[in-house]
């Protein structure tokens, strides 16, 4: 599996979280940046899941891409005071991420 690929899955949660936070913040059609970024978000998203998923398993790539992007929304969420800090909250999201890191150490078994 293609050091690429997961770079360009990892960015591609990011943008995952980049989308849900700008769909939270559309109010209709009098502010437009809100839904050019989601769209921009959605788009590299989607299309940087679709080029990792192209070498790695398609329930890894998933997860992974899930796992980055809930995460990235939590911390940004109370980087910028929209969600209460919580250590648990905190802890439990480092599990998440722990487990995305799991999953590339693991890898594929041997011969496939």
């Amino acid at each position: 599996m293609g050091v690429m690929n997961w770079l360009i899955l990892v960015l591609s949660g990011l943008f995952e979280a980049v989308w849900a936070t700008a769909l939270g913040r559309i109010t209709g059609f009098s502010r437009p940046w809100p839904i050019v970024a989601f769209l921009a978000g959605m788009t590299l998203s989607m299309a940087g899941l679709a080029y990792g998923m192209r070498t790695i398993p398609v329930g890894t790539a998933y997860a992974v891409w899930v796992g980055i992007g809930a995460s990235a929304t939590l911390f940004y969420a109370i980087a910028a005071g929209e969600e209460r800090f919580s250590l648990v909250k905190v802890l439990l999201v480092l599990g998440i991420l722990a487990c995305v890191v799991g999953l590339k150490v693991v890898g594929e078994p041997a011969g496939t």
